[in-house]
């Protein structure tokens, strides 16, 4: 590619509109192709070790990935994006329509869960529950507060897998219907209780746990089984126990 083109691909990219989606690393690509996204652009510092990736890891994306990588230097990639993935490409794609994402919130009855977060923190731990959430088959994910749950770092550490499942931020007042289950150390054990596939299921921030305005709310107060005096779970491994409770998806063929 002549520096000219090259040029002309890293404006492009720099054009783009704000609220743009940064698909970071070969496998945040992978997840959201499969799962229907517009990708705009993407580039990397060397397509043809891409492409070769696609045809170990996803020889079902191999066509798109060869008619859509543009080479451009690496100095230009590290330029573009805050971390290179060691994957060495990056994509840009529009987010998920907000409107498909409300219709399958508020959708009833639902044949599976909506994991709540409430107010989290860090960025990569809501990334690995949108991840854990794609993974069962979870009906979304809505989190509460000031944090966007597709910033960059949530959807790098969320393997691009927000096109799986409805991801949003919502109010308090704005949660999907549904009997809200909230994790609190002094509720019922879990093992003992049923989760509803329209439940929805709402965690804690990692500090300072669920408010007090949700706990309030809640339609059943539900604990994880915990040694004493270990005082939490990760909140990711916290959203992974009560998912694999409430049951999952049916077992399909590995993709």
């Amino acid at each position: 590619m002549t520096e000219d083109v090259a040029g002309a691909v890293v404006r492009q990219w720099r054009e783009a509109e704000p609220n743009a989606v940064l698909l970071d690393g070969f496998h945040a690509l992978k997840h959201a192709l499969r799962f229907g996204a517009e990708v705009r652009l993407t580039v990397a510092s060397d397509r043809q070790a891409v492409l070769a990736l696609a045809r170990e890891l996803a020889d079902d994306l191999s066509g798109v990935l060869a008619e859509s990588v543009v080479e451009i230097p690496a100095r230009a990639l590290r330029e573009l994006v805050p971390r290179v993935h060691t994957t060495a490409v990056a994509a840009l794609a529009v987010r998920r329509d907000a409107g498909a994402n409300a219709q399958a919130l508020s959708r009833l009855p639902r044949l599976a869960p909506i994991v709540v977060l409430d107010n989290p923190r860090n960025l990569g731990n809501v990334g690995a529950v949108v991840r854990l959430a794609a993974g069962f088959g979870a009906t979304g994910v809505v989190t509460t507060g000031d944090m966007d749950p597709w910033h960059p770092n949530v959807v790098r550490a969320g393997a691009g897998l927000h096109y799986a499942t409805a991801v949003e931020r919502r109010s308090l007042d704005e949660l999907p219907p549904g009997p809200l289950y909230v994790l609190d150390p002094e509720g019922e054990d879990i093992r003992s209780v049923e989760v509803p596939d329209d439940a929805l299921i709402a965690f804690g921030s990692e500090r300072h746990g669920i408010s007090p305005e949700l706990r309030s709310r809640a339609t059943r107060l539900v604990a994880l089984p915990m040694r004493p005096q270990v005082s939490s779970y990760n909140l990711a491994t916290s959203v992974a126990m009560t998912l694999f409770h409430w049951g999952g998806p049916p077992a399909v063929a590995p993709v």
